[in-house]
C-alpha cells in the first residue's frame, strides 16, 4: 500500500497502469483461493459465498467499465481486495488467508501466460495454413534457389515456403515446451515460506487447471524462467517472421517481380504515387528487434536476483505484456497478408537468365560417369568460367566445347535441365516434385490437428 508515500514515489512504485490486465486471472483465483478456503473449514462457507458473490461482480464492474483504478492501491491485487471491502465489510479480509501476494502475482501470471501461450500456438497454426495454401497453389514453380543472395541451385517454389512452414512448426515445439512448464501452480507458496493452514493445493491445481503444484516454496514465488521462455519462444518466431519478410520484401522488387501483395498490406509514398511500399513486412522486421530487447531485459532484471521475491520482477509485466501484443498482432497480419499473395510465374522463371544454376547437376553427371567429385568439380568449374566469359549458357555450348574440359560429356549433358534437376532430388526432404507433394501431405496433417 502506498498511502504516506510523496506522489512521486506512488507514481513510480505503482504497477496498476499496466497489471490491471491481469485483472481476470487475479480474480479467477481469488474465486478458487476462497472455495479451497470453504472447503478446509479455514472459513465459512458462507463466507466464502459472500466472497464469491462479491468478487464475479467486481469482474463485471472491470468488464463494464464501471470500475475505478485507484493508482494509490498500487497493483491490481490490492485494488480488487479494497473494492471486495467495500462491498462486504470485515469479511473481504478473510479472502487473503493463506496467501500472499507473491505467489498471487506469480499464479496470475501463470494463468495468463497459459491462455496467451495456446492462443499463439493457434496464430501459428493460422499462418501455416496461409503459407500451406501458397505452397499448394504453386506445387510445380520453379525457381532460384539462393545462398548468399546468388543464384545457387533450383528449387521448388513450394519447397521453399514449406522452409518457413517448418520453422514455424518448431516454434509451436516451443512454446508447447514452454507452456509445459508454465503449468505449475505457485499458490499455496505463501511469501516465500510455504502457509500454516492446512490448505488443499491438489484442489487449488485442479480448479485452476494446473497439470502440477510447484515442489519448493521460494522458486515458486521468485521464478520466472516461464516468462523468459515465453519471450526468447517469442524472439525466435519474430526472426522467422523478420526472414520471411525480408524475403518479401525482395520478391515485390521490381528487380525480381516474383510475387504481389494485396494493396491493404503495401502503403504509398508521400511524394511518389506509384510507389507501393511493403510496409508490414518492413515492420515487422523492425519489431523483431524490440521482442529482443524485451527478452534481454527480463534477462537482465533477473540475472543477479537473490531469493525469493524481489520488487525488480514486477518489471517482467511490460516487457511480456508488449512481447506477447507485438508477437500476436505480426502472426495475424502475416496470415493475412501471405493470404493475398499472388504469384507471377513468368517473373519466377524468368530470373534464370542463365543455366548456371545445373552446375552441380552437371557435376553429378560425370561423377556418374566415373569421376571423383572434386575433380568433376574442377571441371564444371572451368567450364562455368569458360561459359560465362563467353556470355554463353551451358544449353548453347557445343558438345565439342564441352569436350575441350573433359572426354566424358556426351549428347545425353543435354539432357539436363531445371526440370531434371528438380526431378532428381527425390530424397527425403529434397524439392522433387514427388517429395513436395509428400511434404504438403504432411503439412496439411499438421495444421488440420489441435494447434
Amino acid at each position: 500500500m502506498l498511502e504516506g508515500k510523496d506522489e512521486l514515489v506512488k507514481q513510480y512504485l505503482a504497477s496498476i497502469p499496466f497489471d490491471r490486465r491481469l485483472f481476470r486471472q487475479d480474480i479467477r483465483g481469488s474465486l478458487a483461493h476462497a472455495k479451497m478456503l470453504a472447503k478446509q473449514r479455514i472459513i465459512t462457507e458462507d463466507d466464502a459465498a459472500a466472497i464469491i458473490k462479491g468478487l464475479t461482480s467486481i469482474q463485471q464492474e472491470i468488464e463494464q467499465g464501471e470500475f475505478q483504478f485507484r493508482p494509490e492501491l498500487e497493483d491490481i491485487h490490492m485494488n480488487v481486495e479494497t473494492r471486495l471491502q467495500e462491498k462486504l465489510g470485515d469479511i473481504a479480509g478473510k479472502l487473503h488467508t493463506a496467501r500472499s501476494r507473491n505467489d498471487q502475482i506469480a499464479l496470475d501470471m501463470r494463468l495468463f501466460l497459459k491462455e496467451e501461450t495456446s492462443r499463439t500456438l493457434t496464430r501459428l497454426n493460422d499462418l501455416q495454413s496461409s503459407l500451406l495454401q501458397l505452397a499448394e497453389a504453386n506445387q510445380d514453380v520453379i525457381m532460384p534457389g539462393y545462398t548468399h543472395l546468388q543464384q545457387a541451385q533450383p528449387v521448388l517454389l513450394a519447397h521453399h515456403l514449406l522452409a518457413y512452414f517448418d520453422m514455424l512448426q518448431r516454434d509451436k515445439e516451443r512454446f508447447r515446451d514452454c507452456l509445459n512448464r508454465t503449468d505449475v501452480l505457485p499458490l499455496g507458496s505463501g511469501a516465500l515460506a510455504g502457509v500454516t493452514y492446512a490448505i488443499d493445493r491438489d484442489f487449488l491445481a485442479r480448479e485452476l487447471g494446473f497439470g502440477k503444484v510447484s515442489t519448493n516454496s521460494l522458486d515458486a514465488v521468485s521464478d520466472r524462467d516461464f516468462v523468459v521462455e515465453f519471450e526468447a519462444a517469442s524472439a525466435l518466431t519474430m526472426m522467422h517472421l523478420s526472414r520471411l519478410a525480408e524475403e518479401i520484401i525482395l520478391w515485390t522488387s521490381d528487380e525480381f517481380g516474383f510475387i504481389q501483395i494485396g494493396e491493404a498490406y503495401t502503403t504509398g509514398s508521400s511524394i511518389m504515387p506509384q510507389k507501393r511500399n511493403p510496409d508490414v513486412a518492413e515492420l515487422a522486421r523492425g519489431k523483431t528487434g524490440r521482442v529482443y530487447g524485451n527478452l534481454m531485459a527480463t534477462l537482465t532484471t533477473m540475472k543477479a536476483l537473490p531469493l525469493a521475491y524481489n520488487r525488480d520482477m514486477q518489471e517482467d509485466k511490460e516487457r511480456v505484456f508488449d512481447t506477447l501484443d507485438t508477437l500476436d498482432l505480426s502472426l495475424q497480419a502475416f496470415a493475412e497478408m501471405i493470404r493475398t499473395v499472388k504469384v507471377n510465374v513468368g517473373r519466377v522463371r524468368a530470373a534464370f537468365r542463365k543455366d548456371y544454376v545445373l552446375a552441380t547437376d552437371l557435376a553429378d553427371y560425370l561423377v556418374k560417369k566415373g569421376l571423383p567429385f572434386r575433380e568433376a568439380h574442377r571441371v564444371v568449374s572451368e567450364l562455368s568460367i569458360y561459359a560465362m566469359n563467353n556470355d554463353r549458357c551451358f544449353r548453347e555450348l557445343t558438345l565439342s566445347e564441352y569436350n575441350k574440359f573433359s572426354p566424358l560429356f556426351g549428347q545425353d549433358v543435354y539432357d539436363i535441365t531445371l526440370e531434371s534437376s528438380i526431378a532428381a532430388r527425390n530424397i527425403p526432404g529434397g524439392t522433387s516434385l514427388q517429395q513436395v507433394q509428400i511434404a504438403l501431405a504432411r503439412a496439411r496433417q499438421l495444421v488440420e490437428r489441435t494447434p
